[in-house]
């Protein structure tokens, strides 16, 4: 596909504050980007878009937990039209909160079909019961999906976290050795030495089981993350914090959706 004829769209509700940054990212490599209201989404219009990102912020002041409402909103209001979107191959991105949106959706883990009826995972409080906020490594574990394609296996990135609620927990120990067998684990935190962080503080953030990071579907094309690509995409993000003085780590992540926008 033409780039010049793709389109991303970025949803926001109460509380989304991450939606202008991931629009900057995109942007910057080409990709126009609408940053929609959920409620100005008519029905039908996700057809016109190549990628759908569920950015990070505290959706609805994560009053309930975070993600929920706005999870069970996605259910009622577009459902149909998501479930439709990623049948087609179309990109769906959770960044942080956009992630929890995903998980309290169904949408990932997922289930037999394209979403479970009920969540299979959950981010729950961080271990150290406080708000992470710091950069920290994450390991590429080979997975297919497009949002990866620009990483290596074994290859370490530099992202930061903000979170309080980011402890991913499957419901079951099942659940957790599918997502492992079939390569659904995108990211994994790590020490700087690409090792996995093995639950150890504050490589590991908040407990992850697995040190899971980032995971996908069964296709690849919906892809959660905990943490913020679009925090460290330009080199002067990560001064001070170890990072390039060119492009930084994240923008990988983008460039992998890029590279199959423009292979549609």
């Amino acid at each position: 596909m033409d780039l010049r004829k793709a389109r991303a769209c970025i949803l926001r509700v109460g509380g989304t504050n991450c939606d202008a940054e991931v629009r900057v990212a995109l942007e910057e490599l080409g990709l126009r980007s609408d940053v929609l209201h959920m409620n100005w989404l008519e029905k039908g219009r996700l057809s016109e878009y190549q990628l759908l990102v569920f950015p990070g912020g505290f959706s609805y002041g994560d009053y309930v937990r975070a993600g929920a409402v706005w999870g069970k909103k996605v259910l009622t209001r577009i459902r149909r039209d998501l479930e439709r979107f990623v049948e087609d191959g179309r990109l769906v991105m959770g960044i942080c909160n956009g992630f929890q949106v995903l998980v309290e959706a169904g949408v990932l883990p997922g289930g037999d079909g394209s979403f479970s009826t009920t969540p299979r995972a959950v981010l729950a409080n961080n271990k150290s019961a406080k708000y992470e906020c710091r950069w920290v490594f994450l390991r590429g574990e080979g997975s297919q999906t497009p949002f990866a394609r620009r990483v290596g296996n074994g290859e370490t990135l530099r992202v930061p976290v903000g979170h309080g609620e980011g402890r991913f927990l499957s419901e079951s120990e099942g659940v957790l050795q599918e997502l492992i067998r079939s390569n659904r684990v995108v990211f994994r935190y790590s020490r700087p030495s690409g090792e996995p962080a093995k639950g150890a503080y504050p490589f590991n953030p908040n407990g992850s089981s697995y040190d899971i990071a980032a995971i996908c579907n069964r296709d690849g094309n919906v892809m959660g993350m905990m943490p913020h690509p679009e925090r460290a995409f330009f080199g002067w993000q990560a001064v001070g914090y170890g990072g390039p003085q060119g492009p930084a780590d994240g923008r990988k992540i983008f460039e992998g959706i890029i590279d199959y926008i423009m292979e549609l």
